[in-house]
């Protein structure tokens, strides 16, 4: 990782890099493989379709599949569309809630400008993210 970026910072940088190489167009899955490979190249550290699980008094009553965990402490989602809803916002909440997170990024490569949001739920500003 760049020396005093975040981490958020650092995964923006390496998507603005797919996204300016690639544009718009492709399935989800190209540009999520090109992450991948951008993470790579940048030393960043990362899981690849993590899945998660949801409890409710003790017991599992979910599963869910988070596209990117960094460094354990980043959930970032995925979309290659041409608008996003609140839906897909909630979605990443609820990831984070199941991932026992703080912050993801919803990065959307489904227009020719990268979409970008940062979502927070119970967020720690010492944690640098």
């Amino acid at each position: 990782m760049r020396q005093g970026k975040s981490v958020s910072e650092s995964v923006i940088d390496c998507a603005f890099e797919v996204s300016s190489t690639l544009g718009a167009g492709f399935l989800e899955a190209v540009y999520e493989s090109a992450l991948y490979c951008e993470l790579e190249a940048k030393g960043i550290a990362f899981e690849r379709q993590k899945p998660l699980v949801v409890r409710y008094r003790g017991k599992v009553v979910g599963k869910y599949v988070a596209d990117i965990v960094v460094e354990d402490r980043l959930l970032v989602e995925l979309k290659a569309m041409a608008r996003l809803s609140g839906e897909h916002q909630a979605q990443v909440m609820n990831y984070l809630r199941a991932a026992n997170l703080n912050v993801g990024l919803l990065l959307n490569f489904g227009s020719p400008r990268l979409g970008i949001s940062r979502i927070v739920w119970n967020y720690d500003e010492t944690m640098n993210l």
